[in-house]
């Protein structure tokens, strides 16, 4: 685990929200780290330790999630909501120019930021999200999003996670469930383990003809010019080889990468990425400088 500080901001709606600000060299754009529907700034700590003092990393918790306050309107949890709740912390912080890297939900909120601030983004990671869900994933992820259950020990909520997301990462021990277990859960006031989430997350997925949105390819289209490394697991529901391919066509300075053997969605630490995430982040550094 890398160093870090727990710092917070406040939303427009008056919530106090949470991230984490792992330190690194200032002459760089600092990398915006934001996890997907259910996961939290604990995800990318391993990401960030291996860039540690070379990179500023900013993890956040969105609203609802970890150490994020939750929201009072469960309608919030939607995400032009997080794009303006990032936007606060950024426009706080003073940050102008910054790298996005977004997984699942994060990487939606980074193609809409990309339409909404032009400029600011000087590199961009998509983590296994497009334009487009497949049907399939969005269908399991509604099926398990906002179901309440705790466990008696950490061991259990492990094998719970094994169970429920073998196919995913096939190749994973017990170790690699405990520590996914630890990030998507939390130990509560009467001893239990619990997810670390606000249930109600859930409610606006859950609202008839709430499917409707942003022109996502169109938000897509903001980082033209950018350079953008598109990650998918090659085993992904949510993100499909030919929603891939047209992507990385859409850009022009896209990188795409295939991680074999994970679903959706990878870590962003697996050795196949170690590469195009330097390469990514030497354009950036690049770009930022411009």
């Amino acid at each position: 685990m890398s160093a870090y500080e727990n710092r917070y901001w406040w939303s427009n709606d008056g919530l106090r929200l949470h991230y984490r600000d792992y330190p690194g060299d200032d002459t760089r754009p600092p990398i915006l780290c934001l996890p997907g529907l259910t996961r939290n700034a604990r995800d990318f700590d391993d990401f960030a330790a291996r860039l540690a003092g070379q990179w500023r990393v900013i993890a956040v918790d969105l609203r609802g999630r970890g150490e994020s306050a939750y929201a009072k309107d469960p309608m919030t949890y939607v995400p032009l909501t997080y794009v303006q709740d990032i936007e606060a912390l950024l426009g706080e912080l003073g940050i102008d120019r910054y790298i996005a890297a977004g997984t699942s939900l994060g990487g939606i909120i980074t193609m809409l930021l990309a339409g909404t601030a032009r400029g600011r983004i000087v590199a961009a990671l998509l983590n296994d999200v497009g334009p487009e869900i497949e049907a399939a994933g969005l269908a399991r992820i509604r099926n398990y999003v906002g179901k309440s259950g705790s466990f008696p020990t950490w061991m259990h909520a492990a094998r719970h996670v094994a169970e429920t997301n073998g196919d995913v990462y096939p190749d994973w021990t017990i170790e690699h469930w405990l520590g996914m277990a630890k990030r998507l859960y939390r130990l509560n006031s009467s001893g239990r383990i619990v997810l670390d989430y606000d249930l109600k997350i859930a409610e606006p997925l859950r609202v008839p003809g709430n499917d409707a949105g942003p022109d996502m390819w169109r938000a897509l289209a903001g980082l033209r010019g950018i350079p953008t490394l598109i990650v998918r697991g090659a085993l992904s529901d949510v993100l499909s080889s030919s929603v891939a391919e047209r992507m990385a066509e859409a850009l022009d300075m896209a990188e795409l990468v295939i991680v074999p053997d994970v679903g959706h969605a990878p870590l962003l630490t697996e050795d196949d990425l170690q590469a195009p995430v330097a390469r990514l982040l030497a354009r950036a550094q690049t770009n930022g400088a411009a």
